[in-house]
This record gives structure tokens, sequence and C-alpha cells, in this order.
């Protein structure tokens, strides 16, 4: 769900009625340094990071990046460093202890279970993250994006702090490269707590092959899995054959898109179904089908405890209530190559002419991509970044038109953007699922609802069944 949207507030509101409360893992450890930057008011971060297992390196932490009472609107926010596939100690650090914040914050005051969910897409991070959700406690680790068939070996690992090392793609590699990124909890840390539990991880996936695929081989198998439409928000999974547009230029889906879910039953493992998935109704046909349940994300997104900016919330609220909202599946708009959810909302990045305006670079690097270089050394490159650039690093100015810098949109749009030297301030971007036939009846006596609500409505079906 975006950046900072799925926060440790919304998984925690979610988790306390007993339903799995979810936290977005991607860019934790920008967020966590900017939380801090901006003053952190409410003490919840600082007093995450005291409980933080090894003291000195959340001390470290702290000092690097609070600025008490914040930094002045007009100073830039101090930036982290780059994960690549030799990240220093500091850059690993920093990245264990924002997962563990955000994880322990979900995860305070109830028994509610509570989940992370990542992008496998986003390798260099990987290793660190798991582990910071780890020391936390986390329940469940949600991946998608591409195929974790490595993860269950990394869980298995780092339950009892050992080495491990996650395959990163590197476009252009040759036949017998081994390119990785490493973790010595030991090393990152320098001393290590007793043994973790292990989390139960669910691979996020477009289609029943995949999940046949995944759960063949023991090494590969995950615990469960989350079976995602095309309509879900954020990335969704390309079609399958030829790719078509519509009239809008959307990707078109056809029968050889859909999932099918008695072959993901015949399994027998856990499953839920995702996308589109936001009706009482919905949940009792999951059901039927053998699912343990659904995946929301969009009526969560829009709830009070979310982590969108609250003016942004209100003017979404505002526009889906008029019926003007739009929410495009925009193939060009990711550096990743995958159809992405883009809110056509007015002085967003996905106004065309806001983000001409906006100066091409890129700085936060999530989504980069590992290439080779003629000299065998890897690099990194991004489609949003500036065109000579790209051009410069083997890529092609096709590559980067329509693309966004979903990075620093995302990240602006739970309130923490960056702002420049030269005064200019990064505008949010914002992703949506394309279904919202859920918000009449969730706004129909407040524009404003909360988690609870949400998880009301969709049991209510359950209720009536029961004949309560």
């Amino acid at each position: 769900m975006g950046v900072g949207v799925s926060s440790w507030r919304l998984a925690r509101a979610v988790a306390r009625t007993g339903q799995l409360g979810v936290v977005s893992g991607v860019a934790l450890d920008a967020l966590l340094a900017r939380r801090l930057q901006t003053g952190d008011d409410d003490g919840h971060v600082r007093r995450a990071l005291a409980r933080f297992p090894v003291p000195a390196v959340a001390q470290a932490v702290l000092d690097r990046y609070l600025v008490p009472g914040g930094s002045s609107r007009d100073r830039p926010m101090r930036p982290v460093p780059k994960l690549s596939l030799q990240s220093r100690r500091q850059a690993q650090q920093l990245t264990v202890v924002a997962n563990f914040v955000e994880v322990f914050l979900a995860k305070e005051g109830h028994d509610g279970p509570v989940g992370v969910n990542y992008l496998e897409k986003i390798q260099t991070a990987t290793p660190a993250a798991v582990y910071g959700a780890m020391l936390a406690g986390v329940d469940y680790v949600l991946m998608g994006a591409g195929l974790p068939t490595e993860i269950p070996r990394v869980l298995d690992a780092l339950a009892v702090h050992q080495p491990v090392r996650v395959s990163v793609t590197v476009h252009g590699a040759l036949p017998g490269e081994d390119h990785h990124v490493a973790l010595h909890p030991q090393e990152v840390l320098g001393e290590t707590t007793g043994p973790l539990r292990r989390p139960r991880l669910l691979a996020i996936v477009s289609s029943a092959t995949l999940a046949v695929y995944l759960a063949r081989d023991p090494v590969t198998r995950p615990d469960g899995f989350v079976l995602e439409t095309p309509v879900a928000g954020g990335h969704s999974a390309r079609p399958r054959g030829r790719l078509a547009l519509d009239d809008d230029g959307e990707p078109v889906y056809g029968p050889r898109d859909h999932i099918d879910v008695p072959k993901v039953a015949a399994l027998n493992l856990p499953f839920w179904l995702a996308g589109g998935q936001s009706s009482p109704e919905q949940l009792l046909a999951a059901r039927d089908a053998g699912a343990v349940g659904i995946q929301v994300g969009t009526a969560f997104a829009l709830c009070r405890e979310s982590g969108l900016d609250d003016d942004l919330k209100r003017q979404l609220l505002q526009e889906a209530a008029g019926g003007t909202l739009v929410v495009r599946n925009d193939v060009r708009a990711s550096p990743t190559g995958f159809p992405f959810k883009l809110v056509s909302l007015p002085g967003t990045a996905a106004d065309e002419r806001v983000y001409a305006d906006r100066p091409r670079l890129c700085d936060l690097g999530y989504l980069r991509t590992p290439f080779r270089r003629d000299d065998g050394r890897v690099g990194h490159r991004c489609p949003a970044e500036p065109v000579d650039e790209y051009v410069r690093k083997g890529g092609t100015v096709a590559d980067t038109v329509g693309s966004r810098c979903l990075c620093n949109g995302l990240v602006a749009a739970v309130g923490l953007g960056q702002r420049r030297t030269d005064g200019y301030v990064e505008p949010p971007l914002v992703t949506l699922g394309q279904d919202l036939a859920f918000l009449p009846r969730l706004t129909r006596q407040s524009d404003d609802y909360t988690a609870a609500d949400v998880i009301r409505y969709l049991l209510t079906a359950r209720r009536a069944d029961a004949g309560s």
C-alpha cells in the first residue's frame, strides 16, 4: 500500500480487532529518518528505539537524525544511505532499526497478528529489513513484485542470527556471475539476542501457475499465498501474452489472467484473495472458494488511521463522493516496468503539468535497477532519473517517457516529502485500488471512518449468516 500509508498506526488498529494488520515495509529507513528530523513530537519513535535490543545501535540512529523540535521548513531532509550490493554497515543498521521500530509500534499494546509487506523487486534491502522486523516479533512476512524463492531459507537462518545472502538480479550479467547482497547479523549489530520466532511467509502471486511453482519444492514453499488481481492498488502483474492497451491507455487483461482458485486450493496451503475484495459478500464468496479470507487495502488507505496526509485523504474522499475520482493503471509510470495505479489527483505528481515542472533526479533510489557496467562492476540506474544520465548508463530514451519518481512521490504522500535547497518541495503521488464500490456504505453517515469500521462492515455478512 504505497509507502507509509499502511503505517504502524493502521496495522495496530487492524490487529487490535483480531485481524492481520500489515505494515508497508518499503522505504522505512527514509521514513524513520524523516520522522526524527521532524521532531518526533509524540515520542513514539524514540519509545520504540529505547526497546531495540542493541541500545548503542539505536542511539547512533537517534544521534544522527533526531532534530529536537523539528527542522525548519526551508531545510532539506538529511539523506539516508542508499542500499546496494555492498551496503555500508551504517545503511544496514538503519534499515534493521527502522523495520524494528515500525513492527514494534504496530504490535504494541495488543495480542493481534502483525505482518510486514515487502517488494521482492527491492532485493538489496530484503535481508536487513526482514531481520529488523523479526527482531520486533513480526508474525507474517508478505512479499510480491517477484517470486520470493529464497525467503523461506532466509527466515530460517535469521531466526538463529545466521548470515544470509539474497541473489540480486543484475541487468546484463554474464552467465555464471554471482551477484548477491549479504547480511551478517553479528557484524551489523555487534551482538545478538536469543533465537527469534520465525514468521510465516505469504507469497503474493497473480496466477495459480506461480503458486504451484513455489509450492512444489520445500526450499521455495511459502506458508501461504495472497492471490492478487489487477485491480489492486500499487503495482500489478503485466497481462499474460502480448501487451494490448484499451482506449484509455490501460493494459487489457483477458481470460489467461484469471486466477485458477481451485488449483491453488488444491495445494492445501492457506490463501487470501486480493484486489477488488471489499465487501461482506466477497468475503463470504472467498471463504466458499476455500480462502482463509481477503486482503483489503484501499478501504483502509482512506480511513482515519491511514498514514496518508490528511488533506490528501479529504480530497480523495470528496472526489470519490462526487464521482470524479479516477484511478488509472499506468503501464509507464513505474520504473520497475510493472503497471502501477495512479490516482489522477490535481496538484499531485500524477498531474502532467505538475510532474513536468519537477526536476528529474533519483536521490532515494529504492527502485533503481542494478546493471553490469562494461568493466564488470555493478551500477544502478532508474528511468525516472535525468534522461542523459540514464542513457549514459546504457538505458534507452524510450524507457524514460512517462516514468514517474515513485519513491519521492509516495513518501511525500504521507507528509514527509523532501524539501530542496532551492525551495522546491516534492509533490505527492497517490496510489489506490480501482474498486471504490465500498465507499458509499462506509461513508453513509460520515466522511471520516476508522479501521474498526471497515472490519465491522466486512464482517456484517458473517454475523447475518450466523443469525445474529
